[in-house]
Parts: C-alpha cells; sequence; structure tokens
C-alpha cells in the first residue's frame, strides 16, 4: 500500500500492555509506529523490546531528540541504533553541526539502514514563545536555517511542523524526508499542539511521513481509526 509506511502512531502512554496492546492492532495497520521520551523514560531498553515484538514488521521510530554535546550525542545514538536498528531516530538541530555530523557518523556505524532526522522547531511553540526563548528570525526563516544545516550535515531529513512542509521542499533536496507531528484528522482536538494541520492536507503539500498519536489511540478502535486515515489519503 503506497500510504502504509506514511503514519507512524505515537504510542505516548506510561503503560506498557497498553503500549503492546496498541501495537499489536495498530501495526498491522499503519507499518509504522513511534515510541517517544515518556515511554522511553518509563520502561527504558526492555519497553522498546516489548513493542517491536508485539509488531515486528512496523517500522519503529525512536523519538528521543538527543541534544548534548557532540561525543555524548553520538554515544546515545550508537546504543540505540547498535540495540534497535529502528527506522528512524532523531537529534536536535539546535545541537548544532559538530553535534548532528558525530551523531550521523555514529548512525551509519551501528545501523546503516536507520534515518537520522533532525528536530527544527516544536510543534507546540509559536512564534511569541519563540521570541521569548531568544530567536528573533522568525519562526520560517529558523527552520530552513536548521534544515539546511541539516542537509549539510548528511542528516536524511527533519522533523518540522506542516506549515514549514512547502518551504522545506522549495530550499532541500527532494529525497530529503520531512516527518511531520501535529497532524488531526477533521474534528480532533487540538490538543497541545499550536501548528497543525490534517493528514490530506500535509501530505498534497510534500509530507514524506506524519505522526499521529491521539487521534488513533484515543479511538474506540484505533485500528479502524488508522485505517479510515489511511484511506483518505489513498483517495488522493
Amino acid at each position: 500500500m503506497e500510504n502504509q509506511t506514511r503514519i507512524f502512531c505515537a504510542l505516548d502512554t506510561s503503560d506498557l500492555e497498553q503500549a503492546k496492546n496498541w501495537a499489536a492492532q495498530i501495526g498491522p495497520v499503519t507499518g509504522a509506529l513511534k515510541l517517544g521520551l515518556e515511554f522511553a523514560g518509563s520502561f527504558g531498553p526492555q519497553g522498546i523490546e516489548a513493542v517491536q515484538n508485539a509488531a515486528p514488521d512496523a517500522a519503529l521510530f525512536i523519538d528521543l531528540k538527543f541534544h548534548d554535546i557532540p561525543n555524548t550525542v553520538a554515544g546515545a545514538v550508537h546504543t540505540i541504533c547498535t540495540n534497535f536498528a529502528p527506522s528512524y531516530l532523531n537529534v536536535h538541530a539546535a545541537g548544532g553541526q559538530a553535534m548532528m555530523e558525530a551523531a550521523k557518523a555514529a548512525c551509519e556505524t551501528a545501523s546503516p539502514q536507520t534515518k537520522l532526522l533532525a528536530v527544527t522547531i516544536l510543534t507546540s511553540l509559536s512564534e511569541e514563545e519563540l521570541y521569548k526563548i531568544g530567536y528573533r528570525e522568525g519562526l520560517p526563516d529558523r527552520v530552513i536555517q536548521m534544515a539546511l544545516l541539516a542537509e549539510t550535515c548528511g542528516l536524511d531529513g527533519v522533523v518540522c511542523s506542516s506549515h514549514e512542509i512547502s518551504l522545506i521542499r522549495q530550499s532541500c533536496a527532494d529525497s530529503f524526508e520531512t516527518m511531520v507531528p501535529g497532524i488531526r484528522p477533521l474534528g480532533s482536538a487540538k490538543g497541545d499542539q499550536n501548528r497543525i494541520m490534517t493528514p490530506k492536507e500535509a501530505v498534497q503539500i510534500g509530507a514524506t511521513h506524519l505522526v499521529i498519536g491521539r487521534p488513533i489511540t484515543a479511538a474506540p478502535d484505533p485500528a479502524k481509526a488508522a485505517q479510515e486515515i489511511i484511506d483518505s489519503l489513498n483517495a488522493l
């Protein structure tokens, strides 16, 4: 199915049995799952392994957003890639060129098939919040600067909001991927996201992959909710 791996379902929970249940239900439908900080902090490597075992055929995005000195991030990336060989892993672009280059080198050494992404600006941040923390260029300019730097460092793509997809598509190579959180199907609650878009809108302007969590996992039938989103994309 062409759109099957476009959706990485975020298993945001501190309940391991719930995460395994979701993985078993949703993994065969979307073909892709995402595990983040809440999950890793609760269950560590054993929890990640448990989810992989529950959905062995699903691509895995381990979303830990590493941001530290180059040697520390390289070590962390090497450990994750050696133990799990995820399809995707990420670091913060704000860590700078040396950090991203060290992370990419570690990733290629430990798990050449793993794609490394750079987080640009979190989708929960507004222009006002960026100004408060000292970013003066404006949100779109900052995202493009980060994306171009990540591409220069050899990373495979970025994590960005849907509102920057078009700018990245114009500025970076066609092969440069965009992993897009803040995706909300029509009728879904906004939650803690500020820069959001529907799945269809995001794909139409060039999103490579979508991260969708609560609209799927909070549905009465998560597998059905995931399939409905996929069907809407297949209709494009």
